[in-house]
């Protein structure tokens, strides 16, 4: 999305296979821009393996190993999706009498834009900015050791913001054209596992 991190209300690190994400959260909690952490996910075919007590847990137990207090953070286990981890921490916010004017969206570098479309259909009235890490394809892939699966997941990104909005899942965003292309060589060459359901 290219924004620019600020302060805000609230960080949230949406839960993935990828810690990086919590690592990201905490340099963004360090830095003071976020007072309080919500790490959001329960497991998924690509994560049960990697991550046997859910996304967010996992999450949580690597901010706390890199010395954030558990004061700071909170956990929803629950959420299978984006829509369910907004949802989901709307609720656990709400619970904790958290005001919420603005909130961080932590998430892989492919995933801002659908991150950020889907908390804006699910969570009006909240200014939302969206932060990962900052690398080329070609690093996030090595780093996360799968390529296969970084491009079946970015596949079934680009195709959630081509058809989830007019599904009432998320804002249209402009795909721009050479994504679009790239998204049909991509899909045509069989990186098709995490596609949503017509």
């Amino acid at each position: 999305m290219g924004h620019a991190p600020r302060a805000c209300s609230v960080g949230i690190g949406l839960g993935s296979h990828d810690l990086g994400v919590a690592d990201v959260t905490v340099g963004l909690y360090r830095r003071g821009l976020i007072p309080l952490i919500v790490f959001t996910g329960a497991t998924s075919r690509t994560t049960v393996d990697r991550m046997p007590r859910g996304e967010a847990e996992h999450y949580r137990e690597r901010a706390l190993a890199s010395g954030v207090p558990a004061s700071a953070v909170l956990v929803e286990p629950r959420a299978r999706n984006t829509g369910e981890n907004i949802a989901f921490t709307r609720a656990l916010l709400t619970e904790h009498g958290v005001d919420v004017s603005s909130a961080l969206l932590i998430s892989k570098p492919y995933e801002e834009r659908r991150a950020y479309a889907t908390a804006r259909r699910a969570w009006p009235g909240v200014e939302f900015l969206c932060a990962s890490s900052p690398m080329s394809l070609d690093a996030y892939a090595e780093s996360i050791g799968d390529p296969k699966l970084v491009l079946d997941m970015l596949v079934g990104a680009v195709q959630r913001l081509m058809v989830y909005p007019e599904r009432g899942f998320m804002i249209e965003l402009p795909v721009p054209a050479d994504v679009t292309d790239a998204y049909e060589r991509l899909r045509s060459a069989g990186f098709t596992s995490r596609l949503a359901p017509a």
